[in-house]
């Protein structure tokens, strides 16, 4: 006969059983159907290809190939470039590396160094240009030109090292291309950015169809900003709207980038993200986009809803900062705190006026709050002027705003 202890205990036993059955089960319902299956990529000894190595994540992750054990050749268009790259990664790792200067964008170019250079077994498709603007304002040149580098230029490359990666051995190889976040969800600013990278994505999910059977796994890898020369010059040209918007999702160094992209790639993860925002993003984007992993399947599924609300939360931010825009005062003489950003997150900014024009100067240090939404409406009517009434310039982050 049971005592009163052992029923609880036995009742307490089954709620438990029947709360950990949904999500055992689903666990393992995705143990079984996850494909591709898992697989690891070795890096030492093997041969590393990088597009775009020359300089900033490519060179990053050049460095890191070499530090690995890796053989490495990276191309680029600068022969300059390129030679002061091969003496610092050879200067800083003791591992010679081959160059090979070509434009992606040219067929016949980059099938050229593929045939010159040693079978690949590592593909890392990294080029990339960037010129941020507001599509009514940009030219189509720019526009080809973002479009040709970022997607065709992928194109040629992965046409160009296909055959020779299908021959080789039986050791698995890889193809990774270098996307952003920007081609996860669209930002201000972005159009013709975002469509490149956006297509990215579909190149990768039928490439990695195409090539399976080969032992080849491709990988999507998504970095945030990151601190690189082609950064420091695309912010001059970037629209307030975009840096602030961007910003949220903070910055990273290269060398965190290439080290995040090589963990990605060794575990042939499809979807690489780079820092805690990319993974937010991945999940709410992850879609028919193929998953090893049953646990990262698992979080995915169980997060969706969650993830999506949180993702609206941020459209529902944005377009409410989009709609405002910048709300800057003007007074003469004196020096107030006023709000730039965007719906309820806001970057407190010193303005100090002129006292002989319209002008203001605003420093580079900020700092973070929330505040209520209706606040904004408040601000523009400091000193009983609304910033529309005139005519003004920001000086902000060594760059020239006109408003």
């Amino acid at each position: 006969m049971q005592t009163p202890s052992m029923a609880y205990f036995n009742l307490s036993f089954l709620a438990l059983l029947l709360l950990l059955l949904p999500p055992l089960a689903l666990l393992l319902i995705l143990y079984l159907i996850v494909r591709p299956r898992p697989v690891k990529i070795p890096i030492k000894n093997r041969h590393v290809f990088i597009t775009g190595g020359s300089s900033g994540i490519g060179l990053a992750l050049a460095h890191q190939a070499a530090s690995e054990g890796a053989r490495v050749s990276i191309l680029a268009r600068s022969i300059d470039k390129l030679e002061e790259a091969k003496k610092y990664i050879q200067l800083s790792t003791g591992i010679d590396v081959s160059i090979f200067s070509a434009d992606v964008r040219d067929y016949d170019a980059v099938s050229k160094a593929v045939e010159e250079a040693d079978p690949i077994d590592v593909l890392i498709v990294n080029q990339g240009v960037f010129v941020p603007e507001e599509l009514e304002k940009q030219g189509l040149d720019e526009v080809k030109f973002m479009v040709d580098v970022n997607l065709i230029g992928s194109f040629n490359m992965i046409k160009a090292a296909l055959p020779k990666m299908k021959k080789g051995d039986s050791i698995p190889r890889s193809i990774a291309l270098m996307s952003s976040q920007a081609g996860q969800v669209g930002i201000y600013g972005y159009t013709a950015y975002s469509a490149s990278k956006f297509g990215l994505r579909g190149l990768a999910e039928a490439l990695q169809q195409e090539v399976i059977s080969h032992d080849i796994h491709v990988s999507l890898i998504f970095p945030p900003d990151t601190d690189t020369p082609g950064l420091t010059e695309e912010m001059k040209k970037r629209p307030q709207l975009s840096r602030i918007i961007a910003e949220s999702s903070g910055m990273m160094k290269a060398e965190e980038v290439a080290k995040k992209a090589f963990k990605g790639i060794k575990s042939a993860a499809f979807i690489v993200p780079c820092n805690l925002e990319g993974a937010l993003l991945s999940i709410a984007t992850a879609g028919m986009s193929p998953q090893r992993s049953f646990v990262m399947a698992f979080v995915e599924v169980v997060a969706a809803g969650l993830v999506r609300l949180v993702a609206l939360f941020f459209q529902w931010n944005w377009y409410n900062g989009i709609h405002t825009g910048l709300n800057l005062v003007h007074c003469k003489g004196t020096s107030y705190t006023a709000a730039v950003g965007c719906g309820i997150l806001w970057f407190f900014e010193s303005l100090t006026f002129t006292e002989g024009g319209f002008g203001y100067r605003i420093r580079t240090e900020h700092r973070l709050a929330f505040v209520p939404i209706s606040w904004t409406t408040g601000v523009q009517e400091i000193c009983g002027h609304s910033p529309l009434d005139f005519d003004y310039r920001a000086e902000s982050m060594g760059s020239t705003i006109e408003y």
